[in-house]
């Protein structure tokens, strides 16, 4: 199997427009050269794992070394999204491959979940875990799935309104929503029938790009068109929404973290970006290079992952919680 190591890290203070997220540091990890990362996944045991796009392979990085391993996923490989599944694994949705995949993390074993035939070229997009261990995923070109990796079952369903879904994500309480790019909403899949039922935002063509979910089981969502970034709150049918600062932001990727804090990464600003729902406030970090393209965050309790797709590189905000 074909492995490819690279060290070195680089540490850097974050310098926002306040002093709480200055207080912030960010460490950097050079990731192979062309590998492109799209989507970053930490692991329990310390390790993050990261898609290479353009390489067509899993990427695993050790922080505590800066040394990185690269894991071929097959001839026609372009994975996009990678999550930690319960089972500890790294799933990845793969639209080169059209195929859900996941590698062994002890013995670096692949194992594909090809798509049915009839659902080809679906753009597999992300993915999400629900409650009983049941994974749901997304594909741009107009369907969301889900996989039982107990049973190796795979079902796809045609969404509502066609093409666009995109990022998803899973709820405390095991349900899963995903968000439409293209058809500029949200939806909630009932995961018993597998029905999609369409939410609307109330903001008009907004480019709702990707979702997470705070503890509270309140849906943040990204939006591209509108460089804004709103909560939806599903018990009481409630939207809200805030521009993200600057002249022209365009924001890609949401996560939350476990102080219910919301990340965001902003292409337009080229930024890192933190918005705190108690005090409504933006704090901002811009990119040290230019076009960091970052598309999706995740994190783990204390540490706030990144990958720069423009840059080859893995970034780390710790927060200094254990």
């Amino acid at each position: 199997m074909r492995k490819t190591f690279i060290a070195g890290t680089a540490l850097l203070m974050l310098m926002g427009v306040g002093p709480a997220f200055a207080e912030l540091s960010m460490q950097e990890y050079q990731v192979p050269s062309g590998s492109r990362p799209h989507d970053v996944a930490p692991a329990p045991d310390g390790a993050v794992w990261y898609t290479a796009q353009r390489h067509g392979a899993l990427g695993r990085l050790d922080p505590a070394t800066g040394e990185v391993e690269q894991i071929p996923l097959g001839d026609g490989s372009a994975p996009h999204g990678v999550i930690v599944g319960p089972d500890g694994a790294p799933w990845i949705t793969d639209g080169g491959l059209n195929a859900i995949v996941r590698v062994d993390p002890a013995t670096r074993e692949v194992t594909r979940f090809p798509l049915p035939a009839d659902a080809e070229n679906a753009n597999l997009n992300t993915a999400a875990f629900d409650g009983k261990g049941v994974l749901w995923f997304t594909g741009q070109n107009g369907i969301y799935g889900r996989l039982n990796p107990a049973t190796r079952e795979m079902e796809v369903f045609q969404a509502p309104e066609g093409r666009g879904p995109y990022g998803i994500t899973a709820t405390p309480d095991g349900g899963i929503y995903y968000a439409s790019l293209a058809g500029s909403h949200i939806a909630r899949i009932d995961t018993e029938t597998g029905k999609a039922t369409v939410i609307e935002p109330p903001t008009e063509d907004q480019g709702a790009r990707r979702v997470w979910s705070d503890s509270k089981g309140h849906i943040w969502v990204s939006e591209w068109n509108s460089g804004q970034v709103s909560v939806y709150d599903p018990a009481a049918r409630t939207w809200k929404s805030w521009k993200l600062p600057g002249d022209d932001p365009l924001a890609y990727a949401v996560y939350v973290d476990e102080d219910d804090k919301v990340w965001l990464s902003d292409f337009g600003g080229n930024a890192l970006v933190r918005f705190d729902p108690e005090t409504e406030r933006f704090d901002v970090q811009r990119h040290p290079r230019p076009e960091a393209n970052v598309r999706q965050i995740l994190g783990r309790s204390g540490e706030i992952w990144a990958p720069e797709s423009g840059t080859d590189m893995l970034v780390v905000v710790r927060t200094g919680q254990d």
